[in-house]
């Protein structure tokens, strides 16, 4: 049940609806599984690293959506000329 829930990174109740049990008992049995590796010595997660730390940054990416709009009396700097209609980009 732990293995699927870190794999397919379902919601709980999803879990719990898989394997016939209540959300709150998968909760319970996937903490105890963690805690169990936490404690173990065959079990270590990579340190954590501190912000920007050994990641190179080259690219930047920003995803927009255009919404359409009614269209407003000044309609150059809102014209899609791909949508062809008026939007705004959120």
């Amino acid at each position: 049940m732990t293995l699927s829930y870190w794999h397919e990174y379902r919601t709980l109740f999803h879990v719990a609806m898989t394997y016939g049990i209540h959300e709150s008992r998968a909760s319970r049995i996937i903490q105890k599984i963690e805690n169990l590796l936490i404690k173990s010595d065959k079990f270590h997660l990579p340190k954590k690293l501190r912000k920007g730390e050994g990641v190179d940054w080259e690219v930047i990416v920003i995803d927009a959506t255009e919404m359409t709009i009614e269209r407003p009396k000044k309609q150059k700097n809102y014209y899609s000329g791909k949508k062809k209609r008026h939007t705004i980009k959120a």
